[in-house]
């Protein structure tokens, strides 16, 4: 039961991590420090799409359901809901490649958006 209950922890925390890889840009319209919180991330988020590689998450997240299944508990709360989500059985390369790309130009977008925003407002300080 503890592995089913701490794969469903380690999901949870995989899908916040690929909102915030998402949609973190927009939390710098409101804390200017978010940026370089996000700006790692989303960068990292990208490189494994473009790239195929795996989040360090997965492998953890893997380990944990197998000794779930050994112990009888397959999944707990988030695991049925969460596990298609992160990993859609329609994810090809292509697919993979293509978020990669949609979510670079979603926060190119973002970024864009809010550098003029500081140039509008002519602000040095606009970034702590």
């Amino acid at each position: 039961m503890i592995y089913g209950i701490l794969r469903d922890l380690v999901l949870v925390v995989h899908g916040a991590f690929v909102l915030f890889v998402i949609f973190g840009g927009l939390l710098a319209f409101r804390w200017k420090k978010a940026l370089w919180w996000h700006l790692p991330a989303f960068i990292w988020g990208v490189l494994v799409e473009w790239t195929g590689w795996f989040c360090p998450l997965t492998p953890l997240e893997e380990w944990l359901g197998m000794k779930a299944l050994e112990a009888g508990s397959p999944g707990e709360l988030t695991t049925p809901f969460l596990l298609p989500v992160l990993y859609p059985s329609s994810l090809s390369r292509g697919v993979q490649v293509f978020l990669g790309t949609a979510v670079l130009f979603w926060n190119l977008l973002l970024y864009g958006l809010l550098f003029r925003r500081a140039k509008k407002a002519d602000s040095g300080d606009w970034y702590e």
